[in-house]
């Protein structure tokens, strides 16, 4: 076992840099290449359905309900799975459980590529978001426990950097793939990419690092599972008509496996989730503030592809090309986030970042209308990107430096919680309200027309942009061009909603860090106070060695 590897089994909680010098494994730009590489399968897998959603509503004529689950039954599936799976990781292995999930991605993507059905396509897509939360959270549990001190915020800021930049590339090589191909081939794009990370982590990533020999709850874990799949199942589908009661059944659901998981937490010999590490101030708080911030992130996508291309008419790369700028930014933005991280601390540096994001929001909400330049779409997604690539950093910065290395997969699978989670739980709702804000428009613009519409038509009109469009097929050009407009109109009124929506999120997630996350110096002691805390093993518990 190398030096380096042997150090970095004594985790870095966060002192000024100039007290703590960096560790890292040997050859550690291959290894942190082969990690990142995993990670950019899940990334670009959460990325690439957003583009091809009105090419899938035409298909399947999907409801907008419909849509808004082929968009989060990916990041559904992750988010479900990243804490149950991080901690079979720290007992099992994490580069085997990183293994299986690169492997099960291929026939998912295969899937989901030929779908014959809408509901074919949700739970493809699911599938691969299980195997994505069996890689990708052990690509952050690997970087904590194999790197130390500064070099492992830089780390950590070029991972974080390069998955918001694959998030944001995703949706440009799907519009290249629709131009040509059929709706179902930018899930295909995952499948080089896998079958590469897969080849450089057998021969790159070390076997075993700092690894538990506590028995994982499997309890807690299937608690997990009903809970995030719940509360997101509940939030998308509780503006569908006639859906209430469900809704409302599967958020009683989620609130029984809410109670269940705390107090199953509580009296767990070895639990899950450590509820003594989460109410850790730098933990918990980082935590919300990361699902805030990549949930926006994730939202903007979601809601800007089709705007892009249902009220502006941009063809499938031009959606795709649009979102650039963001992922431009987030890349130039977290290197020198990661050196504010170091000198000013977590909080100062998430705000700035809040900041940004607001402004992007704010963008949106005011400036993205019908007939816009270019340069309006293109503000509203540098500032996000900016904002993203300053609070990205110490999001997972702060939760990896409050745990122990044992227990860093409870830590990554959070910061995995903050994509999925956050990204399932704000396009849920932001789509939940463009669902509701079109609805309650197109049946305004259907009443005030004083028109006999029968209710299958109406219906059609009403359920979403992409199927007012193929119902205004069955008409005359005038008729055409009328409902198409109308329709445009009704999405506007919905996507404004959505805007609110997040920017309420944002102003939330903001206030509690400037309040509640510690500032600098005081941040910095709690940090070495966890690390003493933290130091030795548990009894009875000897930390298995690097290989």
């Amino acid at each position: 076992m190398n030096e380096a590897a042997k150090r970095a089994s004594s985790i870095d909680a966060g002192p000024p840099a100039a007290d703590v010098a960096s560790t890292a494994p040997e050859r550690s730009g291959l290894v942190l290449s082969s990690l990142i590489a995993v990670a950019a399968v899940a990334n670009l897998g959460l990325a690439v359905a957003n583009v091809a959603l009105p090419d899938i509503g035409k298909h399947f004529d999907a409801s907008q309900t419909e849509l808004n689950l082929v968009a989060i039954a990916y990041s559904l599936g992750l988010a479900c799975s990243v804490l149950y799976f991080g901690a079979v990781g720290d007992r099992y292995g994490r580069k085997g459980i990183l293994m299986i999930g690169m492997v099960l991605t291929v026939p998912a993507d295969i899937v989901a590529a030929v779908a014959p059905s809408a509901g074919v396509l949700i739970g493809a897509r699911f599938v691969g978001g299980l195997a994505a939360g069996m890689a990708y959270p052990t690509t952050l549990a690997l970087i904590t426990a194999l790197w130390s001190g500064p070099a492992r915020t830089k780390s950590i800021a070029l991972w974080a950097a390069t998955g918001g930049g694959i998030s944001s590339l995703g949706p440009l090589l799907a519009g290249l793939l629709l131009t040509d191909l059929w709706w179902g081939s930018p899930f295909l794009l995952t499948l080089p990419l896998a079958l590469i990370a897969l080849g450089m982590a057998v021969k790159f990533v070390p076997a075993h690092v700092n690894e538990s020999t506590e028995p994982v709850d499997h309890p807690g874990g299937v608690l997990s599972i009903f809970l995030v799949g719940a509360l997101i199942l509940g939030i998308n589908i509780i503006v569908v008509p006639n859906k209430g009661a469900a809704a409302l059944g599967l958020f009683a659901i989620a609130a029984a496996a809410l109670i269940a998981f705390y107090i199953r937490q509580r009296r767990a010999k070895n639990p899950l989730y450590d509820l003594r590490i989460a109410s850790r101030p730098t933990f918990w708080v980082a935590a919300i503030a990361g699902i805030i911030v990549f949930g926006s992130l994730m939202g903007t996508m979601y809601i800007g592809q089709q705007f892009l291309q249902n009220v502006l008419d941009y063809s499938t790369v031009g959606a795709g090309a649009a979102i650039l700028p963001a992922a431009v930014c987030m890349v130039i933005v977290a290197p020198r986030s990661a050196k504010l991280v170091e000198s000013r601390g977590a909080r100062q540096t998430l705000l700035f970042g809040y900041v940004f994001v607001l402004l992007g929001f704010l963008t949106m909400l005011l400036l993205w209308k019908q007939n816009i330049p270019y340069w309006k779409v293109a503000l509203g997604y540098i500032f996000v990107g900016i904002g993203v690539g300053l609070a990205g950093t110490p999001a997972s910065h702060s939760l990896t430096g409050s745990v122990p290395v044992r227990r860093v997969g409870m830590a990554s699978g959070t910061a995995d919680l903050q994509r999925d989670l956050g990204g399932a739980i704000l396009q849920s709702i932001m789509g939940a309200f463009l669902t509701a804000g079109y609805a309650a428009a197109a049946g305004a613009a259907v009443a005030a027309s004083g028109k006999h519409i029968n209710d299958n038509v109406q219906s059609e009109l009403t359920k979403s942009f992409s199927s007012a469009a193929d119902a205004a097929q069955q008409y005359p050009a005038s008729v055409q061009a009328n409902i198409i407009a109308g329709a445009k109109s009704s999405f506007l009124q919905g996507d404004q909603w959505a805007y609110l929506a997040g920017i309420i999120a944002v102003v939330i997630g903001a206030v509690l860090v400037f309040f509640v996350f510690p500032k600098g110096d005081e941040e910095k002691r709690l940090l070495a106070e966890y690390q003493a805390e933290d130091t030795g093993p548990p009894p009875g518990e000897a930390a298995s060695r690097p290989t």
